[in-house]
């Protein structure tokens, strides 16, 4: 297991090393002067940069202080999205320099051929030079037209001399694929292309921290249950994942999810794990709005796989003293319908993973039953206990793309809902974001699961 691990920590700080060197050759080495400042500051923030990235990933399992780990998070984390898509826009752009280098060597050829060709003379000016060498010169006594020779002796007039034809220009030869591009081209080539790639990486990750940043959006969902009530018909859970307080979200992302679901007047609110990144100590504070929570029918908490890299026992502790209710393999009856927990599978290594047997085993399958669980990834187990309706998050929905690719790899849904046997299971994508602050084609949310009775 330790060489494997080693093995795969090889492979990516090899690919890490590897995709460093090309950014830098294509946006530093391709576009600056050797030995220039701009070179010098480039070379030094490929080496810096990654670096921070380290420390922002490490400080909090290396027990950094609370401080030093917000100090690293923001350019570290950062640097990790901004590279993504400076060199995915850089991939791109390889397609693209052949091209423009064509497009410019043409039209280099064309103003070359314009500057190059000779003037076409006029025929009359022309005429004008032919005669001018007869004319008479300056104060010379001028000279009777000479009459048309009838003497057979005298000499015949010398025809005029035929006038020499100009050469033809030669075409302008098409430049070869393989002839070496000019120097100040092949500069302008290499910083047209690096500076498109940087403006659309820089573009991409800045939008992408704003949708974080600015919080999440309400999204609703009506969900057809076939054993709930009519009493229980339009039933609203508020359904909020994956929030990661830590260096970078703090209290005032908290305030943020708290003001937008108490805005919804939801009947339940399910925090389906993963609240925080970081210990108690650290981010209690920023966790203590959520007290501020509205629901007729109580707020709701679950584990998640982060909890478990912070002190699970501990959060468990601090949330209750915010009023919310963790369910820890448990199950509560709700006014029509069950609604049970498992912890999160990363408790498995504490001897604390999930127990359906102990949340579902010896309740009444005639009642509907709504099932909180982080991961996707148990909806097996769900569908074997009869659960009618799970809800997780985990997944971010791949929050980078293409990272929702590596996503469905790993998980049997990442976004949504979809149904699976006589069990459906809805997947948030969250209220926050893990590592960099930063969301790309999978925006974060707020659901508002309404249930439906279909004995109405």
């Amino acid at each position: 297991m330790v060489v494997v691990f080693v093995l795969v920590a090889v492979a990516v700080f090899a690919l890490l090393a590897g995709v460093h060197r090309y950014v830098w050759r294509r946006l530093v080495g391709d576009t600056t002067a050797q030995g220039s400042l701009a070179r010098r500051a480039g070379t030094v923030a490929v080496w810096v940069l990654p670096l921070l990235s380290v420390g922002a990933f490490a400080g909090g399992r290396a027990g950094f202080p609370f401080w030093l780990q917000r100090v690293l998070a923001w350019p570290g984390y950062l640097w990790l999205a901004v590279l993504l898509y400076l060199t995915l826009a850089l991939l791109v752009g390889e397609a693209a320099r052949p091209l423009l280098r064509r497009l410019l060597a043409r039209r280099a050829a064309r103003t070359a051929a314009a500057g190059t060709e000779p003037a076409a003379v006029p025929r009359t000016a022309a005429l004008v030079a032919a005669t001018s060498a007869t004319e008479t010169p300056a104060g010379a006594p001028a000279e009777a037209p000479v009459e048309a020779a009838t003497d057979t002796d005298a000499p015949a007039a010398s025809p005029p001399p035929e006038s020499v034809p100009e050469p033809e220009a030669e075409p302008a030869p098409e430049p070869s694929p393989h002839t070496p591009a000019d120097p100040s081209r092949r500069l302008f080539v290499a910083r047209a292309v690096g500076g498109a790639a940087a403006l659309a990486g820089l573009g991409t990750v800045g939008y992408g921290t704003y949708g974080v940043l600015r919080g999440p959006r309400v999204k609703r969902i009506t969900v057809p249950l076939a054993r709930l009530p009519r009493s229980a018909h339009g039933f609203r859970i508020a359904v909020v994942s994956d929030i990661h307080l830590g260096p970078i979200l703090g209290r005032a992302h908290t305030r943020r999810i708290v003001d937008t679901i108490n805005a919804t007047s939801p009947d339940l609110v399910a925090v389906v794990g993963d609240l925080v990144d970081g210990t108690v100590a650290d981010l209690g504070t920023a966790a203590e709005p959520l007290a501020g929570l509205e629901a007729r029918h109580g707020s709701y908490f679950v584990t998640g796989n982060h909890e478990y890299f912070s002190g699970a026992a501990e959060w468990v502790d601090h949330v209750r003293e915010l009023g919310l209710r963790p369910l820890e393999n448990a199950r509560v009856e709700i006014a029509g319908f069950d609604l049970a927990s498992v912890n999160d599978v990363a408790g498995e290594s504490e001897g604390q993973g999930p127990d359906f047997a102990a949340a579902l085993g010896d309740r009444d399958r005639s009642r509907a039953s709504v099932l909180l669980a982080h991961q996707p990834v148990v909806i097996d187990d769900a569908v074997a206990h009869g659960v009618d309706l799970q809800l997780s998050g985990h997944t971010h929905g791949g929050q980078l793309w293409p990272g929702n690719l590596l996503a469905e790899l790993a998980n049997p849904t990442v976004a949504g809902l979809e149904r699976y046997g006589d069990t459906q299971l809805y997947v948030s994508r969250g209220a926050g974001a893990w590592g960099p602050p930063v969301r790309v084609g999978a925006p974060s949310d707020i659901t508002v699961v309404e249930l439906a009775s279909k004995r109405t």
